[in-house]
């Protein structure tokens, strides 16, 4: 899974009664796009590491997925 700022997540629920969350990407941990992500959840607004599970999807906005994804001058990047 890859992702890139802007890009939204959706969460569906596993369990029964469980609720879809959605939030947007505003952070990545490694320049490839690749999981952890800083999400900021819609239901909430509050800022979270997430990892995605499989039954987490990204809705890419604004550009080709596939196409590699040039890093920006200053990413948005933690160092643990």
């Amino acid at each position: 899974m890859k992702a890139a700022v802007g890009d939204h997540i959706i969460v569906q629920g596993t369990r029964p009664g469980a609720a879809r969350r959605d939030g947007e990407i505003v952070g990545l941990h490694h320049p490839d796009g690749s999981p952890p992500y800083d999400v900021r959840w819609s239901d909430d607004d509050r800022v979270t590491e997430y990892f995605p599970g499989p039954d987490a999807r990204i809705h890419h906005f604004g550009h080709d997925p596939s196409a590699p994804r040039p890093v920006p001058p200053n990413p948005h990047l933690f160092a643990d």
